[in-house]
């Protein structure tokens, strides 16, 4: 009897201990997300209600959408939550990834000092650009190949002008947007960013900061989020379907609901959108 009992302590023991494959590592969810849901405490705000509502931990790894889908490549995650259509659907495309579903959007706006030497404040996006070289003024980019960098790379492509790269006015960062931004300010120079992170950067300085948005409202600015699972044929240990839990869920009414509720200083830093 004491044998058997025995017995029975140790298999509880290592069943505890349990590696990869085991019960409590089902309910773990990998994702890769771009910088702007961290950035601006979207997923603190959101990924605690999600855990609650299926008993599912998400950990997340903030980094450019570039990063994130090679992430996802790689078979180091198992769901994504980025910004740059074109590359998503060609991931999905090649087969890395499944059931793209698109989740909310915001916008990208232009921002800079007050003053505004350069002068572009109300322009179009196309003629602020050409100002901005036409002057030299400082723009600083985040040079990180992230969906905010690409889309600012097509932005001066689609402005007639060659992207910037080596020119005295033009500073890459390498790094995340709210880093970007300061580092724009210390420069006092210009910079593009998503209307959240402006938000939640504005917030950071109580409502008064530095660089100001001088250019917004153009379509091409538009700013969409999307989620995808790591389909399972290319990754053979990916949790597609607990994936699939989770997109089920950020596209449903709660989470939707909750994106909706989601402000600083009274402003809304998502719209949700996503379509059942």
């Amino acid at each position: 009897m004491k044998r058997i009992w025995g017995s029975t302590i140790c298999l509880a023991f290592v069943i505890c201990f349990l590696p990869a494959g085991s019960a409590a590592q089902e309910k773990t969810l990998m994702m890769a997300t771009t910088s702007s849901t961290d950035n601006t405490g979207l997923l603190d705000y959101l990924i605690p209600k999600f855990k609650e509502a299926t008993g599912i931990e998400v950990k997340w790894t903030a980094t450019g959408t570039g990063r994130a889908l090679k992430l996802g490549e790689n078979c180091d995650v198992d769901v994504l939550m980025v910004h740059a259509p074109a590359d998503e659907k060609k991931f999905v495309a090649s087969g890395f990834g499944a059931d793209r579903r698109e989740i909310m959007y915001n916008d990208f706006v232009i921002i800079g000092p007050a003053a505004d030497a350069a002068g572009i404040q109300g322009r179009s996006v196309k003629d602020a650009l050409q100002t901005v070289k036409a002057n030299q003024a400082v723009f600083v980019s985040r040079g990180d190949k992230s969906g905010t960098h690409q889309l600012e790379l097509f932005l001066w492509r689609a402005a007639d002008l060659p992207v910037p790269d080596k020119e005295n006015w033009y500073v890459q960062t390498g790094q995340g947007m709210l880093a970007t931004l300061n580092i724009a300010a210390e420069r006092n120079g210009y910079t593009m960013t998503d209307r959240g992170t402006y938000i939640k950067y504005e917030a950071n300085l109580k409502g008064n900061p530095p660089l100001k948005i001088l250019v917004e409202g153009d379509a091409s600015l538009l700013n969409q989020y999307s989620v995808i699972a790591i389909d399972k044929k290319h990754c053979s240990k990916a949790k597609y379907d607990t994936a699939g839990q989770f997109i089920d869920w950020i596209t449903g009414a709660q989470a939707q609901q909750l994106i909706k509720d989601f402000k600083l200083l009274g402003k809304p830093l998502f719209t949700p959108n996503a379509k059942r």
